[in-house]
């Protein structure tokens, strides 16, 4: 084993953390001066209609629950993990209830013992309703989490533009969608938007090609193994490199933004300055207020991911599921409360609040832009369900795996070396925190394919 002093660092962030809480943390002092049970509630939702539909949940589970308080904490995107991570090292400052994503961190997480099984608190019917997105909180057959969210993705495009550069229909290989590549620049339309000033746009890509290049069996067992010997793994990151070939992104795209303004990869599809992007489901929400009506775009669509040659499945999706866990401490009521969020009537809500897919299979029903319902199309009827791979891999070898390709879009490195930053991130292991450790150590674990 191996350590690491961060103890300044985790005093600090501890610190700055207290200040900002409100309220009464699970497992410290988890009960009023009245006697009433203390949930503590960590969302991401910041402003407007979603945290107004998260303050309505808490409202609704408080007048069932009489002895119950919910303390609600929204947390920026950007700060969440951050926060959490130094939240979860104890459990007196720990939050009952709160969002993640799965992957990697979960199951990090579940080593550490800072999850609770909620497998049996769960309601039945929550977990059918679920359907196969439950893998991404299950870990050894005991679930820790429930998604609430799925963001499959895929290649979001304008309709409008599609048409002018004479396009029909949507491409379903990778030469059919070469070939309207070069339509679209022959219109003097940029085919592609691309912000890779925040990486991970650029990394969809290469998740997307690897997904249809390695067979299934050679997929799934890297997710495991964190092995890349294939050279399917290789293959993707050529692929990228031949759109970076033909021009086909956005001048500029390296200090293109994903989402922040009109300039955006995003904004750039929502004023019809590009025609196509690779994202998650969430796309449509966020090009409504890119646009200049603030309106959803009415001419947005959506494909899958198209074929290659390579081994893998056409119709495999890949996306996020976003979650709700139970920190390992948290009292019972704690899960009384996620069985209400999931509930077909707020799951339903959820989709006015946000313009998202509820995870709840139940309450896609009520989806009614037609964007979003392809893509939710494509998810329910795909043989499997893959989580974006930095999610799938944790930070370490996620945040390798976009700076590679990054790099190799800005003429740094090629596709091997794409293989190789996350093969060399790999070997380095995983920082686990550790329950039980000192508060100024983090355990080292070593992948299985060192």
């Amino acid at each position: 084993m191996r350590f690491k002093t961060i103890a300044a660092a985790t005093l600090a962030m501890a610190t700055m953390l207290g200040m900002g809480a409100c309220g009464s943390n699970g497992g410290a002092n988890n009960t009023t001066s009245d006697g009433k049970t203390v949930i503590t509630f960590w969302t991401n939702a910041t402003t407007g209609e979603g945290k107004t539909y998260f303050a309505d949940i808490v409202k609704q589970f408080e007048s069932t629950h009489k002895n119950v308080k919910v303390e609600t904490q929204a947390i920026q995107d950007g700060d969440f993990d951050g926060k959490l991570q130094t939240a979860l090292q104890d459990p007196s400052s720990a939050p009952d209830v709160f969002f993640q994503r799965g992957g990697q961190k979960l199951r990090d997480m579940v080593d550490a013992g800072q999850l609770k099984d909620i497998t049996k608190g769960l309601d039945p019917a929550v977990k059918k309703s679920v359907g196969s997105a439950i893998d991404a909180t299950t870990v050894d057959g005991k679930l820790y989490g429930i998604p609430y969210a799925v963001t499959p993705g895929g290649i979001w495009y304008s309709k409008d533009l599609f048409a002018k550069a004479g396009i029909e229909g949507t491409p379903t290989t990778w030469d059919e969608l070469k070939t309207d590549i070069n339509k679209l620049k022959d219109a003097g339309i940029t085919p592609i938007a691309l912000g890779a000033k925040d990486a991970w746009p650029a990394g969809h890509w290469w998740y997307w090609t690897a997904l249809r290049e390695c067979s299934t069996d050679v997929f799934n067992k890297t997710m495991k193994n964190k092995d890349f010997k294939d050279k399917c793994w290789i293959k993707a990151g050529k692929d990228v490199k031949e759109l970076l070939d033909m021009n086909a992104f956005n001048d500029g795209f390296l200090t293109t933004s994903a989402q922040q303004g009109a300039g955006s990869s995003s904004g750039l599809i929502a004023n019809h300055k590009a025609a196509m992007e690779v994202v998650g489901s969430w796309e449509p929400g966020i090009i409504k207020n890119l646009t200049p009506d603030k309106e959803p775009l009415s001419d947005l669509g959506f494909f899958t991911f198209p074929s290659t040659d390579g081994k893998g499945d056409a119709k495999a999706m890949m996306g996020g599921a976003d979650c709700f866990s139970v920190s390992a401490n948290a009292p019972d009521e704690a899960v009384e409360f996620v069985n209400t969020i999931m509930s077909e009537k707020n799951q339903k809500a959820y989709v006015k609040a946000f313009g998202a897919l509820p995870a709840n299979k139940k309450a896609q029903g009520v989806v009614s832009e037609n964007a979003l319902k392809e893509a939710l199309d494509a998810y329910n009827n795909a043989p499997s369900y893959s989580q974006w791979l930095d999610t799938q891999f944790g930070s370490n070898v996620g945040n390798a795996l976009n700076a590679g390709v990054v790099n190799m879009l800005s003429g740094k490195g090629g596709p091997e070396d794409i293989v190789k930053a996350v093969t060399d991130a790999a070997a380095k292991g995983l920082r686990i925190p550790c329950v039980g450790c000192r508060a100024d150590a983090i355990r080292w674990v070593r992948h299985p394919s060192v």
